[in-house]
C-alpha cells in the first residue's frame, strides 16, 4: 500500500457540495439510531449547510491525495468555541483523518471546547473521548446546550456534550 498524502485546510466557499456529501454519506450512519422524528434524508440540505455558514461555523478539511474527505467545523460562540459537523467519508472512517482534523482544531484553540452529539452515537463518543474529550454530567449537559446550541427541546433531551481538554495556551 502506499502512503497518502494528507492535507489539512481551511475549507473553501466553492466547496460547499463537496462538504455536503462528505456529511450526508458519514451522517448515514445515524439512521435508526437517533430518534425517526430527527432524521432526515439529505441530513443537511444545502440551506441548512448555508445557514451554518452564516452563523459563524468554519469548516476545516482534510484531503488525502488532493481530494477533500473530511470536514469538522468550528464555531466560536460567546466564551467557547464548538466542534460542529464532524464528518468523514465513511470509506475513509478508521484511518485517522477524523483524529487528525480534531488534533488540528485542539491545536488551534485558545478557548473552552465543546462538542455536542447524540447520546445515541456510542461510536461519536468514544472518539472524543479517545482525544481527551470528557462526557458533561447530565444537568451540566443540559445547561450547556440551552447556553450555547439552538436546537430543538426534542434534541436537548436526546444530546450529549462533552468538554475538550484545557487549550494549550492554558486558558
Amino acid at each position: 500500500m502506499t502512503e497518502k498524502r494528507l492535507t489539512i485546510r481551511p475549507c473553501r466557499s466553492d466547496e460547499t457540495h463537496q462538504i455536503l456529501g462528505i456529511v450526508n454519506a458519514a451522517a448515514q450512519a445515524y439512521r435508526g439510531h437517533i430518534p425517526d422524528d430527527r432524521w432526515h434524508d439529505p441530513y443537511m440540505s444545502s440551506s441548512e449547510l448555508a445557514e451554518e455558514l452564516a452563523a459563524g461555523v468554519a469548516f476545516t478539511g482534510c484531503e488525502v491525495d488532493g481530494v477533500l474527505v473530511g470536514v469538522m467545523g468550528i464555531q466560536p460562540v460567546r466564551d467557547v468555541d464548538l466542534i460542529r459537523h464532524a464528518y468523514v467519508q465513511p470509506s475513509m472512517q478508521g484511518h485517522g483523518v477524523g483524529g487528525v482534523l480534531l488534533e488540528h482544531l485542539k491545536a488551534a484553540a485558545a478557548r473552552r471546547l465543546l462538542v455536542g452529539t447524540w447520546a445515541a452515537a456510542e461510536w461519536a463518543i468514544r472518539f472524543y473521548e479517545r482525544h481527551g474529550f470528557q462526557l458533561s454530567p447530565p444537568k451540566a449537559t443540559r445547561e450547556l446546550l440551552k447556553a450555547y446550541w439552538n436546537i430543538p427541546e426534542r434534541q436537548l433531551e436526546t444530546s450529549v456534550v462533552l468538554e475538550g481538554p484545557s487549550p494549550a495556551s492554558g486558558a
